[in-house]
């Protein structure tokens, strides 16, 4: 069912069709209204201090615990799909809407030898640099290797690459139509027994559009839909835990086109509560850096 939501200012959209047409021109490339509409989000974080404070949206304080519970979910599909089968393997990630690098550091490179990321405001990605190469010894085994300056909605990874595409807090940046797209085209870049992981925040119904930064808050039953669109298969979702009670409710989703046994479909139904808030971490946005 296509339920309808709402918008920043209360506006009431009855459904998501309806919103996007508004919003986006109906996310068609050539109208003028979807290039505002990344336009829009791009110079909104342009202002925001490259910090671990600013691209969380004044919530830094919630880092560790973001990073406590993304290494558990991580961990545990790890050693179900890909360690058992890639002993002494090159691990690499890609990490989506990296902003200062925040997550590469703290999570990818405790598990990954490379990690890329792909960030499209310049100076999140300048500061992601400084940050991960300065003083890093030529030996090191776990390094960032790639910073690219693109826009989710534009970018196509190397084909098989990857093992693990991280995306965080910038999906709500794209359009339906370009959500499935990039799903789509990225999927190339993940090496046999890859996967995706997803981490976003959630509406309790329907959609919340940030007309400040031209983002859209999606519900659990909405992102699912789109899983479907794009010919993916849930693997494993887990709620975030010790968030703020006055931030929306956060979910991780893994995510494969392809199927395994070692998956493990219970989690999948286990944990299928939607969750929950009123307000939001603002998330990363993919447009083009200029």
């Amino acid at each position: 069912m296509d339920e309808g939501g709402l918008d920043s200012n209360g506006k009431v959209y009855a459904s998501r069709e309806d919103m996007w047409k508004e919003e986006a021109g109906s996310g068609i490339a050539e109208s003028p209204k979807r290039k505002e509409w990344y336009q829009k989000g791009i110079s909104y974080w342009e202002g925001v201090d490259p910090t671990v404070d600013g691209v969380l949206g004044g919530f830094g304080k919630v880092s560790n615990r973001d990073v406590i519970d993304s290494n558990a979910f991580l961990t545990e599909l790890l050693k179900e799909r890909i360690l058992p089968t890639k002993v002494n393997r090159k691990l690499v990630a890609l990490d989506c809407g990296a902003g200062v690098g925040r997550i590469t550091e703290n999570l990818l490179l405790r598990h990954f030898h490379e990690v890329d990321l792909v960030e499209p405001v310049r100076h999140f990605l300048d500061a992601a640099k400084k940050r991960l190469t300065s003083d890093v010894p030529e030996n090191v085994q776990h390094k960032a290797v790639n910073f690219f300056c693109t826009p989710l909605q534009e970018f196509t990874p190397e084909p098989h690459r990857y093992d693990v595409i991280w995306v965080q807090w910038c999906i709500g940046h794209l359009t339906d139509d370009d959500f499935v797209a990039f799903f789509r085209r990225a999927d190339i870049g993940l090496k046999p027994g890859g996967f995706f992981v997803l981490k976003e925040n959630i509406a309790r119904h329907g959609f919340v559009v940030d007309k400040l930064d031209s983002s859209v808050t999606r519900s659990d039953a909405y992102f699912r839909d789109l899983f479907l669109r794009a010919g993916f298969h849930l693997l494993k979702t887990k709620l975030q835990k010790g968030f703020p009670r006055e931030l929306f409710g956060v979910r991780m989703y893994a995510l494969s086109s392809v199927l395994q046994e070692t998956a493990a479909p219970s989690s999948a139904s286990k944990d299928a509560r939607a969750s929950k808030g009123v307000a939001r971490l603002k998330p990363r946005t993919p447009k083009r850096c200029n």
